[in-house]
This record gives C-alpha cells, structure tokens and sequence, in this order.
C-alpha cells in the first residue's frame, strides 16, 4: 500500500510480506541490517521510525515498524521511506548497472 501524503518528496510504503519459511521479525530485522543500502530506524519505545524527511537528499531505504503479521502464517509487515528523486530514480539506475556489471 502506498500512502500518499503532503511531502516535497519521498515514497513511504506498508508493506506485508509473506515468508516461504516462518521468519521472526527479529531475523527480518537482522538481514535488512546487513543490507549497505538499507538503515533501520524501529524503536516502538522511542516511537522511531522512518520518515519522508529522514530519507530526502538520501539514496538508501529506510525501514522501520518490522513486525510480524500475526494475521498471516509466515507473515511480516514494515514500514518503508525513500526519496524518490534520488532511488526511485537517479541513482537506482546507477545501483542496476552497477549490478548488471558484476554479473
């Protein structure tokens, strides 16, 4: 689901997910840590999470609100925040021929 909301820019998105495996949220958590392009910003304590303006003039992706879907088996959901203008666009592009190239 993407939510549209008054910001100069940035895509912010819930996101659910379902697991071919049963994952914890925790696991979740763990791999999107390891990811360089992607930072973690989830403390419901603290009510931390990601942000349109965490993410401007950024070209990674933010995640935060990892929780398991206690309505689906295998479940997960997030929340995700990027700017648009730099991953939606610029420099995703860049990231996939960067990709292409490896191969």
């Amino acid at each position: 689901m993407c939510t549209r909301v008054p910001v100069i820019n940035g895509h912010s998105e819930a996101v659910w997910l379902e697991t071919r495996e049963p994952l914890s949220a925790r696991a979740f958590r763990t791999l999107l840590e390891a990811d360089p392009g992607i930072t973690v910003l989830d403390d419901a304590d603290s009510m931390t999470y990601p942000t349109a303006r965490q993410a401007t003039g950024k070209d990674g992706i933010f995640v935060g609100r990892i929780r398991e879907d206690l309505g689906c088996p295998n479940g997960l959901a997030c929340w995700v925040v990027g700017d648009n203008l730099r991953k939606g666009a610029a420099s995703n592009a860049v990231d996939i021929a960067e990709l292409l190239l490896a191969i």
